[in-house]
C-alpha cells in the first residue's frame, strides 16, 4: 500500500536523521519549508512530525520548532500493538556489548524457525528507570536474512529511527502480527548482576515474536524484568 503524504515526509526525515544529516539537538526543517518542498498543507507536516514524536525520534522545542531527540528511547519486550507509539512506555536504555552472531537457545531458535545450530544476530539492551537503575534486560534475535539486509543492526550504537522502521526500509518487510508470551522464573546469576538484584529473585520473562505478511519471523525479543518493577495493564471494552 502506498504511503500517505505525511508518512512519506516522516520516512524522509527518518532517513535523513539516520544518515547523519541531522544529529541530536539539531533543528529540523520548519513546517513552512517542508510544506513548500512537498506541496502540502502545514497540517500535513504537523501530522508527520507527530508520527516522529510518537516514535521518540524528535522533540518539540517551544519557539524553535522540532529538534532531533538527544536520548533515543526503547521499550521493554512485547506490547507492540498496531498504533502503539514507541514513546509510550519507552525509556532510556544502554546498549550492552557489541551485536554478535550466535546460536540462540532452543526456545528462541524454535520461535524463529531456525535449524539446529543455525546462528542469528543478537542485540542486547538494558532498559532503564527514571533514576537510571535497570528496569528490563532485553535480548533481540534477528534471523540472518534480516540481519544481512539491514547491516546497521550489527553496529554497536542505537538506531535512532528504531529497528522496526530501519528493517522495513532496508528489507521492505513490516511486522504484521506479534505474539507475546509471559512466564515467570528465577533470574540467572548473570541476569541478576545486570539487573542489580539479589538472588534468588523472581523475574517476569516476556517473549515477543514479530512476523511479516508471509508469516516469516522478523525478530524474537526476550525481556527479563524483576518482579518488583514488572506491571502489565490491559484495558478493554466490556458489555
Amino acid at each position: 500500500m502506498p504511503l500517505l503524504k505525511y508518512e512519506q515526509i516522516a520516512e524522509d526525515l527518518r532517513t535523513r536523521i539516520s544518515a547523519g544529516e541531522f544529529g541530536p539537538r539539531d533543528l529540523l526543517p520548519s513546517g513552512r519549508d517542508l510544506a513548500e518542498q512537498w506541496g502540502v498543507s502545514r497540517a500535513t507536516v504537523v501530522k508527520a512530525y507527530d508520527v516522529l514524536r510518537a516514535d521518540g525520534l524528535v522533540e518539540a522545542r517551544q519557539g524553535a520548532g522540532f529538534t532531533v531527540a538527544e536520548t533515543p528511547v526503547a521499550r521493554p519486550a512485547g506490547g507492540r500493538r498496531a498504533g502503539s507509539a514507541r514513546v509510550t512506555g519507552g525509556r532510556p536504555f544502554r546498549r550492552l556489548g557489541t551485536p554478535d552472531r550466535a546460536v540462540p537457545p532452543a526456545h528462541i531458535a524454535g520461535a524463529l524457525g531456525l535449524r539446529p545450530g543455525e546462528e542469528a544476530l543478537r542485540r542486547i539492551r538494558l532498559v532503564l528507570l527514571e533514576d537510571g537503575s535497570p528496569h528490563s534486560l532485553v535480548t533481540a534475535w534477528f534471523p540472518l536474512p534480516v540481519a544481512d539486509a539491514a547491516p546497521r543492526l550489527a553496529a554497536k550504537g542505537p538506531i535512532a529511527e528504531g529497528t522496526t522502521h530501519y528493517v522495513r526500509r532496508q528489507t521492505g518487510r513490516s511486522p504484521a502480527e506479534g505474539v507475546d508470551v509471559t512466564t515467570v522464573r528465577l533470574a540467572t546469576e548473570e541476569e541478576a548482576r545486570l539487573l542489580e538484584i539479589d538472588v534468588p529473585a523472581a523475574v517476569a520473562v516476556v517473549q515477543h515474536v514479530a512476523v511479516d505478511q508471509q508469516h516469516r519471523p522478523l525478530v524474537c525479543e526476550e525481556g527479563v524484568t524483576p518482579s518488583h518493577v514488572f506491571e502489565q495493564t490491559d484495558s478493554y471494552p466490556m458489555q
